[in-house]
This record gives structure tokens, C-alpha cells and sequence, in this order.
């Protein structure tokens, strides 16, 4: 394809007044002033022809990335022919994908090739098309450009991010790997009976076996160690308000990389884990797992977990899981909620699941409103915000403090320390035996 490049277009608008003048002047000679519009034109078409008008593209990058990662696309031009000095190359875009930078790159030509880097940056999950990349460069006197449109057709993978898995897995179980799993029995500290030692100063009192120590005739007490094949089940809701982003990034994706994060170190704690996701209807679920051999069928199941526009239906999900639950269990439960009245089914629901079970919720901070009403007001409009983000406030804690006062566990945290918030409440819940 070749057309006028800006020099040709602004010459033939600077032509155009002298054109114009001598036909006024002197109409008898109005050809005259078409004399330069022709040369400008053949001199375009000239510089459309001259040089190569072929070229090849290959571009390089990863096949799969995390959602929210940041990753860059190598593009390599090479003209076979006589090559110009630059070239501009543009990739094609996608909804999953974003370009912080633009998709445009202006690239200088050695030896024959161009280089160019698009950063992109992941969205969403999902599987990003990349159809198509275009090429132009300008004609030896930058009067036309000559660009051509290759197929790419490469396919890029938006999976769960497990970066928090690979990066903070391991200080987490550091315990591990320093003391054996021997060790990670936590004598004293479990439920389950591990063996009779003599009683020493700092033991817990009603530790003491009052008949043994009479039969031995001194003071034993009973050492326990935490127990383990505990049953972990991690909800997430991928309704409407889980959808929206926080940050650049879905809340779901948020929630599912902590998820997995959690996940990974109750499989190397020697727990069991299931997911389950519900919008309007179930979803997504997976049977108990246990072993970290099986974390990768985990993040293939999370991967199945789908962007929902529909409201979720709190009764039909919790239910739902619960009637598949055969032993007592931690429930993670990831979700957002508006307001009080979206939040009474929610809270019915929950209510009978804490008969048999033990809840965990995770909430996101709703930085957004602490902001504003953090923000000195400079207009009425400002108050207005200000007021309004303080009520939708006051009604999030109410429904939290509801929650506290059923006996769920709350967890709310930035979207950045979800998941470490989340590790933590898990081991501490361990430490104090409530499973």
C-alpha cells in the first residue's frame, strides 16, 4: 500500500493559494498553476516506487503469562531489498492486553533490520490474539509511504498469577526447610496426642495426667502436636462487584492469586484443598487434594474461573457447597459486597454454615473511598463525594462487625497484602486449633 506522506499533503496545500492567484490574475493562463501539482504528484509516485517494497516480521515473546504481569513483544523487521533509514511498526491490540506506551514504534534500519519492543500488560485472563502487525517507512525523498500488513496470528496465554507463590512460598515455609518437618509436629502446641514427657516449668497446666504422674510417682504432662489433613475449602465469588478492578485488575484475579498462594503452603503443611467458584449458579469445583504435586491441578481448576456479569447468588453457591462437605472444614470465603441489603442473604447464608463449620472471609479495602474521604474538600462536589464514600463506609463495617459477631473470621486487607494476610490467618487459625 503506498499513499502521500505529511510533506507531500502540506506542499500541496502551500501550491494550492499560487494556483488560485494565477487564475485570478491571469485566467488565460490557469494551466499554469496545475504545472506544480503534477511534478508534486509524479514526484510522489516516483517515491512510492524507488526501493524495495518488501519485507518480513518476526516477533518474540512469552507464550504464557500471569494476569497483571507486565512482559514486553520483540518485533524484527528485515527488508531484503534496498532498505530505508527507519520504519514505524505498529502491533495489534487486544482487550485482554493494555499498552502503557502505545502500540506505535518508530525504529531506526541497520544492515538490512529494525528492532522494536512493545510492553504490554495483562488484564485479564483469557487467551490474547495478536493477528496482525503493520510496517511503513517513507520513500528516499519522504514524500509517500509504503506499508505493508503481515498476519502474526500468535496465540498468548493470560493464566492465574502464582508470582507470590514463587516469590513468598518459600520464606513462608523457611521452617521447613531449616528445621525438617519433624519439627513442624509443634509439640505443645497441637490437639492430637503425641506422647507423655515430664512436666516442666512453663507447661500448661492442665496438661498434667494426674494418673500417670500418680503411677510413676512424678508429675508427667501430655505433649501434643498440631494435626494435620485438615480440610481447606476456598470459595470464591466471581459475581459482578468481584469483576471490577482494583488497581488495573480484576478483583477475582486478586483473589484467585491469593488463593493460590494459600493453597501452596496448606499443601506443604500436609492440609487438603478444594476450590469452589459461584456467581449466580456453582461454578467451577474441585475435589480435596492434598500433596504439592497436586497444586498444578489447583491452578488449572482457578484458570476455569470466569468474568461473570451476573449478581451472586449467596443462598444457591453457599448451599451448594456445604451439602458437598462431609467432615468439618475451613471455608475461605472470598467476596465484596455494596451494602447492608445486598449483604442479608449473604449473612443468612453464612450463618448456616458456621453450625458445622469454621469461616474465614477476606475483603478487599475499598481504598478508593478511604480516599476520598481522606481528601481535603476544595467544592461542593467534593463534600458530596466525601459524605457519600463515608456512609457506603459505615455500612461495610456494620455488615463486618455482623459478620465478627456470628463468629466468622475477617480478614481486610490492600489488594497488594491479600495474600500474605491470608497465610497468616491460616496459620494462626492452625496454632490455635480452632480446625
Amino acid at each position: 500500500m503506498i499513499y502521500p506522506a505529511r510533506a507531500s499533503i502540506l506542499i500541496a496545500a502551500a501550491i494550492a493559494p499560487f494556483a488560485l492567484l494565477i487564475g485570478v490574475v491571469a485566467p488565460s493562463y490557469w494551466f499554469a498553476g496545475l504545472i506544480p501539482t503534477v511534478f508534486l504528484l509524479a514526484l510522489t509516485g516516483i517515491d512510492g516506487l524507488i526501493g524495495g517494497r518488501a519485507v518480513t516480521i518476526d516477533c518474540e515473546g512469552p507464550r504464557v503469562v500471569g494476569v497483571g504481569a507486565e512482559f514486553d513483544v520483540e518485533m524484527f523487521a528485515r527488508f531484503p531489498g534496498l532498505a530505508p533509514g527507519s520504519c514505524e511498526i505498529a502491533l495489534d491490540s487486544h482487550h485482554l492486553l493494555h499498552a502503557p506506551a502505545g502500540l506505535i514504534r518508530t525504529a531506526q534500519v541497520e544492515d538490512g533490520a529494525a528492532h522494536a519492543i512493545v510492553r504490554f500488560e495483562a488484564l485479564r485472563r483469557g487467551t490474547a490474539q495478536l493477528e496482525h502487525v503493520w510496517v511503513r517507512w517513507p520513500g528516499p525523498f519522504r514524500l509517500a509511504w509504503k506499508q505493508r500488513r503481515l498476519t502474526l496470528g500468535q496465540a498468548l496465554l493470560i493464566v492465574p498469577d502464582i508470582r507470590a507463590v514463587r516469590e513468598r512460598s518459600a520464606q513462608m515455609l523457611q521452617h521447613d526447610a531449616m528445621m525438617g518437618l519433624v519439627a513442624q509436629l509443634r509439640l505443645g502446641e497441637g490437639a492430637e496426642f503425641e506422647s507423655l514427657a515430664e512436666f516442666q516449668q512453663g507447661m500448661d497446666r492442665r496438661a498434667i495426667d494426674w494418673k500417670q504422674s500418680a503411677r510413676h510417682h512424678r508429675l508427667l504432662g501430655r505433649e501434643y502436636r498440631s494435626e494435620r489433613n485438615n480440610n481447606i475449602v476456598i470459595a470464591l465469588d466471581s459475581g459482578r462487584t468481584m469483576c471490577e478492578p482494583i488497581a488495573g485488575v480484576a478483583r477475582i484475579d486478586r483473589a484467585v492469586s491469593a488463593a493460590l498462594l494459600t493453597a501452596f503452603v496448606a499443601l506443604k503443611d500436609g492440609d487438603r484443598v478444594s476450590l469452589f467458584g459461584f456467581d449466580s449458579h456453582p461454578r467451577v469445583s474441585s475435589r480435596p487434594v492434598s500433596g504439592g504435586r497436586s497444586f498444578a491441578l489447583l491452578q488449572r481448576v482457578a484458570g476455569e474461573i470466569d468474568y461473570s456479569e451476573r449478581e451472586t447468588n449467596y443462598t444457591l453457591g453457599l448451599s451448594t457447597l456445604a451439602t458437598g462437605l462431609t467432615r468439618r472444614s475451613l471455608v475461605v470465603i472470598f467476596t465484596e459486597f455494596a451494602d447492608t441489603i445486598s449483604a442479608e442473604l449473604m449473612l443468612n447464608s453464612v450463618g448456616r454454615l458456621l453450625k458445622r463449620h469454621l469461616v474465614l472471609f477476606i475483603l478487599f479495602r475499598d481504598e478508593e473511598l478511604e480516599a476520598f474521604t481522606g481528601v481535603e474538600p476544595e467544592s461542593a462536589e467534593d463534600v458530596t463525594r466525601a459524605v457519600t464514600a463515608s456512609a457506603l463506609l459505615r455500612q461495610r463495617r456494620l455488615v463486618v462487625n455482623r459478620l465478627r459477631r456470628l463468629g466468622v473470621h475477617v480478614v481486610e486487607a490492600a489488594h497488594d497484602q491479600v495474600g500474605p494476610a491470608l497465610v497468616g490467618a491460616y496459620v494462626d487459625l492452625k496454632r490455635r486449633n480452632l480446625l
